[in-house]
């Protein structure tokens, strides 16, 4: 039996640039790995996991591969990398789990019959998915009454669930959540009314912007209301004679964050040298001065719309998806003075922010600094010096004199040989730790979950004993959940200086409440309040959010098949023979046929499932 039902053909060659088309460690050891990923400990773990599997399964299926019709356009380089097409079914199941959440038979199918070139095309042009806005709206959110949604932030939550975990257009959204990490604006600090909604446009304007301009996004951010709150870009104001003074909050996290770094950087993201030290990008003047930028902004309420609810009246949500409004009363009329540019006192407020974000945008440390913090989210935590100046050339130029081409970027990052190259996985500075959201939304991705009442009742799922240690949207600071720089300690990484972030979530109570949550949900799905209404809480709790496993289903009865077919998707070919061994020992413990129960069968399923998501193999994407 083989391990997918796919063409085993040669994919199409990429198409020249312009032409277009149609398209129609705790109690399971192996599951914490050490930096160099090393094989699961022993075949003990792997029964462990199987014995303690058991429950039930449904839901509905997922298929990102692609359908309808829309223009699809070749309008990012393509030429001169040395693999232009997958050599077989790994190969494009490893791109696939780059370049968006799961890597499913039929996706495999569809990326190795169009070719690298033709598939990012096209996906780059499909049309914008359902908005999280909506979404909200959709169920009611909308509606300010006694249940006060305006107040409360789990909608968001169930919407970015919503977002992530389903919908046509994932490559879009692996961006988008790329993004959130690097212009971080976490939920968890906001305590404004139509909070949610305001965070499902943050969440929109991320994904709008995804394979728009780097420009743009930065405008978009700095002027967006779930920014202004979180950075304090909301109501601050122009120094006075008491002493107030702009807050410099936004100024200096724009600057540290968001685009040039602490340090001057050459093009491959190394740092420039001054007598043997790093030289600072910026100083504390720099932050003074472009702190004066960003005064005078605040939500835009212009509709003057005040919505009664019991006793008292809010504003309408109008203002949650509106770039703050500027008021020149509040703005700083001093002269700004930052890297290198002045902006002239009494300088109109817009025109001074634009000229402070074409400075920032146009400084030569964008481009690295920016294309480092990608590859390591979708491709690897280590990347060589080449790898980060090819893709910071494709930020300073796509090929038509443009910069800031997010699209060239994301091509320039999947294409290039150091992510294609079939030997990079036997490459042990390779690879990256998959985030544990990023493994949950592969996981229903993978297995068609779906929330059977359409309401995704996800709260967030930060709690490290019990869930993921991770939520989207919900970085517990602005410095992420991690550091770009982080070196895990005590490891072989750290005698080389190797950076590997996603480590710094990882401690034993992390692995233990991945593992524990992982086997809940893969075994009966997620349980939900009431799916059917919009609010928190409410009985019945029901098991809404679940997988089918049609696929697996119909492999059960083969170990060795359900192995291989499990490797394929989830890791992209990648399981070792040692731990396809321990695997297969503790399956074969327990024999199941094609009459076997239909409990029976789900329970090899879920075994095989947890143990694959278990393994070094795994959690290491390579």
């Amino acid at each position: 039996m083989t391990n997918v039902e796919a063409p085993d053909t040669a994919a199409e060659p990429a198409i020249a640039q312009g032409q277009t088309d149609t398209a129609a460690p705790s109690a399971h050891p192996a599951a914490h790995p050490p930096a160099n990923a090393a094989l699961p400990a022993s075949a003990a773990a792997a029964t462990a996991l199987l014995a303690a599997c058991g429950g039930g399964g449904g839901g509905g299926g997922n298929d990102s591969s692609g359908d309808g019709s829309f223009p699809v356009t070749v309008d990012f380089a393509s030429a001169g990398y040395t693999y232009p097409n997958p050599a077989g079914d790994a190969d494009a199941a490893r791109f696939l789990q780059q370049a968006q959440f799961s890597s499913t038979v039929e996706d495999i199918s569809a990326l190795r019959s169009k070719g690298y070139v033709m598939w990012l095309a096209t996906e780059f042009s499909r049309p914008l998915g359902p908005t999280g806005w909506d979404w909200l709206e959709s169920r009611g959110y909308g509606v300010a009454d006694s249940s006060s949604y305006f107040f409360n932030m789990y909608p968001a939550d169930f919407m970015i669930w919503s977002q992530l975990l389903s919908g046509p257009d994932p490559v879009r959204r692996r961006m988008a959540l790329a993004l959130s990490e690097f212009f971080v604006s976490s939920m968890s600090s906001a305590e404004f009314t139509w909070r949610s909604h305001a965070y499902a446009s943050w969440w929109d304007t991320l994904t709008r912007n995804a394979f728009g301009n780097y420009r743009q996004l930065l405008e978009d951010v700095t002027l967006h209301p779930a920014m202004g709150w979180f950075l304090n870009t909301k109501g601050n104001q122009k120094e006075n004679n008491s002493g107030r003074v702009p807050d410099e909050n936004y100024a200096r996290e724009v600057m540290q964050l968001f685009t040039i770094g602490l340090y001057e950087l050459n093009l491959d993201g190394t740092p420039r040298l001054s007598g043997g030290r790093p030289i600072d990008s910026y100083g504390q003047s720099d932050v003074t001065n472009l702190a004066r930028v960003f005064t005078g902004y605040d939500f835009d309420t212009s509709d003057g719309v005040r919505i009664p609810v019991d006793t008292y009246t809010i504003e309408s949500r109008a203002f949650a998806r509106k770039p703050m409004s500027f008021n020149a009363n509040r703005h700083s009329n001093l002269a700004a003075t930052f890297l290198g540019t002045t902006i002239p006192a009494n300088t109109p407020g817009r025109t001074a922010l634009t000229t402070a974000l074409d400075t920032l945008f146009n400084h030569p440390n964008v481009g690295p600094f920016f294309a480092r913090q990608m590859i390591q989210r979708l491709v690897t935590s280590n990347p060589s010096p080449a790898y980060v100046a090819h893709v910071a050339g494709a930020f300073n130029d796509n090929g038509k004199g443009v910069r800031g081409d997010l699209k060239a970027v994301w091509a320039a990052i999947l294409q290039h040989d150091e992510a294609r190259d079939p030997r990079s996985p036997a490459n042990t500075t390779f690879g990256k730790l998959r985030e544990p959201m990023v493994r949950f939304i592969q996981w229903a991705r993978t297995f068609g979950a779906q929330s059977a009442a359409g309401s995704w009742k996800i709260f967030e799922l930060n709690n490290s004993s019990s869930q993921l240690g991770q939520s989207p949207l919900r970085a517990p600071s602005v410095f992420n959940f991690f550091r770009p720089g982080y070196v895990p300690p005590g490891t072989s990484l750290s005698d080389s200086g190797a950076t590997a972030p996603e480590f710094q979530l990882v401690n034993e109570t992390t692995v233990g409440g991945y593992l524990n949550f992982m086997q809940g949900v893969i075994e009966r799905g997620i349980n939900c309040p009431n799916p059917s209404v919009p609010q928190a809480s409410g009985n019945p709790y029901l098991y809404d959010v679940k997988a089918t496993y049609a696929r697996e289903l119909a492999l059960v009865t083969d170990a060795n098949a359900l192995i291989n077919h499990l490797s394929l998707v989830l890791c992209a070919g990648q399981l070792s023979s040692e731990s396809r061994g321990y695997m297969l020992t503790a399956l074969n413990a327990t024999t199941v046929t094609s009459a076997s129960t239909t409990e029976v069968k789900l329970r090899r399923v879920y075994a095989a499932v947890l143990m694959v998501m278990a393994c070094p193999e795994y959690l290491i994407q390579k």
